[in-house]
């Protein structure tokens, strides 16, 4: 089973990722605080990656796939018979009467 990574190990490999980039010349940017990426911040939010003005796009059926489907929803499964041996618990006395133990009997 593979080591999962831990985040010590995360922590060390983005340490290195930023002190390469900052020996190579680039540069940290600093931001004010409250300031947005969006172009309007007053404006609604947009959806990531969903666009509802494109046309439906048409769906490309597999015959046999629904075929094989459609005949597994349609059948009916044989009826299988199952016997249940039935078991009891059932007291063991010993000689004077007296309650020994539980046993449990198939009968």
């Amino acid at each position: 089973m593979k080591k999962p990574i831990s985040k010590a190990v995360i922590r060390n490999q983005l340490n290195q990722q930023i002190d390469k980039f900052l020996n190579q010349g680039g540069e940290v940017v600093q931001i004010e605080r409250g300031l947005s990426g969006r172009e309007n911040p007053n404006g609604p939010l947009k959806p990531n990656g969903i666009n509802f003005d494109q046309a439906k796009t048409p769906r490309t059926y597999v015959p046999e796939v629904v075929a094989a489907l459609e005949a597994r929803r349609n059948s009916k499964p044989g009826k299988t018979v199952k016997t249940k041996k039935k078991s009891r618990k059932k007291i063991i006395y010993d000689d004077f009467g007296e309650a020994l133990r539980w046993e449990w009997v198939d009968d």
